[in-house]
């Protein structure tokens, strides 16, 4: 896929913003960085489906070694017969203009690091429509990513492994469990052939909740 355009709203959230007008340079800026992020970002996506079934373990994802740890991706997935597991990066591009703009320009670096959070998402959203117009009849939960709750980080490199992502989108993991290239996100989404209740999500589930400054400002991410 390509991005056309980056959106710009949700980047000024991640800055803090909370209301009325923005100032024309800091427009001028992001509208620089924007530019040279469209420039430089290859947005990859890999998804697979898998049945999975509950054990006293966790919830086991058939053929595969992978087992989801935590009650918290118990409980998303407790009225699903299925599950998608979800990996989206930018590439290496976007790690790179940030880190250019760190040496020197760092008013310039957290615009470029805001705008490219706000393109992951875009592509993790481009993605579930992919996976629900190719899924079609069954319902979905949102995304449920590795870190909200008890869900383990450490889950991560197993996650990679069962999509290929290495391979398929240069997405890997590190010793210290940051995914490389950062601008990069895995999640589990459910999927069930019957209606899904709706259940709790976002900041009871996260386990940044306490200290998170979206929650200070009275604001989520």
């Amino acid at each position: 896929m390509k991005l056309e355009k980056l959106n710009r709203a949700e980047a000024f959230r991640y800055m803090g913003h909370r209301g009325g007008a923005i100032p024309d340079n800091i427009e001028a800026l992001a509208d620089e960085c924007e530019a040279v992020l469209l420039s430089a970002v290859t947005p990859k996506f890999v998804w697979r489906a898998f049945d999975i079934r509950k054990t006293e373990n966790g919830v086991k994802v058939e053929n595969t070694p992978l087992v989801l740890r935590g009650e918290s991706i118990a409980e998303h997935l407790q009225n699903c017969e299925k599950c998608v597991l979800l990996a989206v990066t930018l590439g290496g591009g976007a790690d790179r203009v940030i880190r250019t703009y760190e040496n020197g320009a760092m008013e310039k670096a957290v615009i470029a690091d805001s705008l490219a959070s706000a393109a992951v998402e875009q592509v993790c959203d481009y993605a579930e429509s992919e996976i629900q117009d190719k899924l079609g009849g069954f319902h979905f939960t949102w995304r449920f990513s590795p870190g909200y709750g008890d869900f383990p980080l450490d889950i991560q490199a197993e996650l990679l492994t069962a999509v290929d992502a290495g391979r398929r989108i240069g997405l890997n993991v590190s010793e210290s469990l940051m995914l490389l290239p950062t601008k990069s996100v895995t999640a589990v989404i459910g999927v069930s052939a019957n209606e899904i209740p709706k259940g709790k999500r976002g900041c009871a589930l996260c386990s940044l909740r306490n200290n998170c400054v979206y929650r200070q400002r009275g604001e989520h991410c």
